[in-house]
């Protein structure tokens, strides 16, 4: 079943030949795809060649692309004087006659095979690293106008806090202002919701050429991102409203009842189906920016990729998360204290609510802010772009792909 399409890099279409995988074991090049023998994850077929362009080509115009030739590689039978003895015969670690991890070329940020934890942190690091000044103004800028503007409506909510909080004040004066509280945080989680999601597409653009050795500008990163800006927005709103509509079937009938013990079993069940749910559909993101697809095939190809891996993304997210937390708390934490110290009167006037309004108390964590997603945004969209192209990698052969589109003509057929 051909449903698979490949890598729809910037200026590119996507392919639509799938194929399954072997676990490095030996085929006959001439002979047809076989069951493999090992983890059924892997593919047996190799992908046919010129479905990658590289970013910027045009789809009208394709590159002529080399026939591969029979030769050692992922999935070939080697030739030289191993050839025959039950399959490729590396000669590493362990000299001639010893299995061992075929060479992988590493065009980019990362090695053209499966990669493991340490491989998918190093690389979205590196290319934060290598490629900073794309990644940094696409972070920064974003960053910045979001707090801005979560600073001046936090100002007018906390004023309104305090006269809430003040004696004298009628029923319906505190609806009023717990009414446009809650209007002014609904503000700005959606500006912070439609801020990620705009760096999510820009920096997947920039990570999908790192992969590949190539540099990206600010500039080529939005206009590669654009034509499925809308369809992303729709992709994130429609994931928010699933949520919602799943915890309200699940916990309203117990609220409407009037029974809080069937209220919280609903929430207990709500949670872990959640979490199962937001891991399923993780690498829709990629899939929709990368292969060019609408909403719905985008979900589709995530939980196609995730199925039998979901315990493995599910520990790689985690542990990316908790590392965002931890490097976001180092940098705000710092700047919230000070900022209580130096402009909001210490603990104890904190704790009595007054001065929460205080501009310099807004200010200090939001810069802190700044600076902490300016480093997080990239990290995690860069995890969550390689796991996605490790998955391909493990179930399409996209290394192969991926080599021709950087230009590695012979790459798994004389040598890697």
């Amino acid at each position: 079943m051909n449903d698979s399409p490949g890598w729809a890099t910037p200026g590119s279409s996507p392919s639509d030949g799938e194929r399954p995988g072997t676990d490095g074991g030996a085929q006959q090049p001439t002979a047809p795809p076989a069951q493999p023998a090992g983890d059924p994850k892997w593919s047996a077929e190799q992908p046919p060649p010129g479905q990658w362009s590289s970013p910027g080509q045009s789809p009208e115009a394709p590159q002529a692309q080399p026939q591969p030739q029979p030769a050692a590689g992922w999935g070939q039978q080697p030739t030289g004087p191993y050839a025959g003895q039950n399959g490729p015969q590396y000669g590493y670690p362990g000299g001639p006659g010893q299995w061992g991890q075929p060479p992988a070329a590493k065009p980019g940020v990362i090695p053209l095979r499966p990669l493991g934890l340490g491989e998918i942190l190093d690389g979205a690091v590196a290319t934060m690293r290598t490629h900073w000044r794309s990644v940094l103004p696409i972070t920064l800028v974003v960053a910045t106008l979001v707090q801005v503007i979560s600073v001046i409506l936090q100002k007018f909510m906390l004023d309104d806090l305090v006269v809430a909080t003040s004696e004298d004040v009628s029923a319906e004066e505190m609806i009023d202002t717990l009414g446009s509280t809650f209007a002014a945080s609904a503000v700005v989680q959606f500006i912070q919701v439609l801020g990620t999601i705009v760096v999510t597409a820009m920096l997947t653009m920039v990570f999908s050429r790192a992969v590949l050795g190539q540099n990206s500008s600010v500039s080529d990163a939005w206009h590669d991102a654009r034509p499925q800006l809308l369809r992303l927005i729709g992709l994130t709103l429609l994931l928010a409203v699933g949520a919602i509509l799943l915890g309200a079937v699940l916990i309203l009938p117990g609220v409407l009842a009037g029974s809080i013990g069937l209220g919280i079993v609903g929430g207990l069940v709500w949670l872990p189906l959640l979490v199962w749910l937001g891991i399923k559909f993780s690498l829709a993101s990629p899939s929709l920016m990368l292969e060019k697809s609408t909403v719905l095939k985008a979900f589709a190809r995530s939980s196609k990729l995730v199925k039998d891996t979901w315990w493995r993304i599910f520990g790689i997210t985690l542990l990316t998360s908790v590392l965002a937390f931890f490097i976001s708390m180092m940098i705000v934490a710092p700047f919230q204290f000070f900022g209580i110290f130096a402009f909001g009167g210490g603990l104890e006037a904190m704790e009595a609510g007054s001065d929460m309004g205080n501009w310099g108390m807004l200010i200090l964590p939001a810069i802190g802010l700044i600076i902490a997603q300016t480093i997080v945004m990239p990290f995690q969209s860069g995890v969550t772009v390689l796991l996605y192209v490790d998955q391909r990698i493990r179930r399409e052969g996209l290394d192969l792909e991926l080599a021709r589109a950087a230009g590695l003509e012979n790459y798994g057929t004389t040598g890697g």
